[in-house]
């Protein structure tokens, strides 16, 4: 059994799920789920459907050179079952698993720098291009706390009005 990948997402596809199409030429297209077949069917380019890892890749979000992502490649050359030769694939499949994650992390984290300051700087730009609207509605605010004040207010006026009452018929039963 293999796990192969979306002609189209990129993404996994496991052994009895998906659909394959498989043209004239007798070329074979699988995907994952009927988004991706649709997709293909309509004839769009990978590359410029955001959710796609061609997208990804294409706008630098995802490491495209990297000697961890040459592992994942095809190789149609049958070996004879060694068991030691087994032990250590597993083994240095494993390695590369946490080669690749590091090395994602820090790729991440190179991609990242800078956009913080990037984004404080376009938020002061909105925050001076609408100054107007701002103001609106902090005095929309304002206004609303006045009110909540005013009705916190009230409500404890009831009460002292109510001991008041109370005070006083009090008074009365006892003359």
């Amino acid at each position: 059994m293999r796990v192969h990948t979306c002609y189209f997402c990129s993404g996994p596809v496991y052994p009895g799920h998906g659909m394959m199409f498989v043209r004239n030429d007798a070329k074979e297209f699988r995907f994952c789920r009927s988004k991706c077949h649709a997709n293909f069917k309509m004839k769009r380019n990978p590359r410029k459907v955001r959710w796609t890892k061609a997208f990804r890749k294409a706008t630098g979000k995802e490491m495209t050179i990297d000697s961890t992502l040459q592992f994942a490649a095809r190789r149609h050359v049958p070996t004879r079952y060694n068991r030691e030769l087994l032990s250590t694939t597993i083994k240095a499949m494993k390695r590369i698993e946490e080669i690749r994650d590091k090395r994602q992390k820090a790729f991440f984290k190179k991609r990242m720098t800078g956009k913080k300051e990037q984004q404080l700087m376009e938020d002061a730009l909105v925050v001076d291009r609408d100054e107007g609207r701002m103001k609106e509605k902090k005095e929309k605010t304002e206004k609303k706390e006045e009110k909540k004040e005013e009705e916190e207010k009230e409500k404890t006026k009831i009460p002292v009005l109510l001991r008041k009452k109370q005070r006083a018929v009090q008074r009365m039963e006892m003359d």
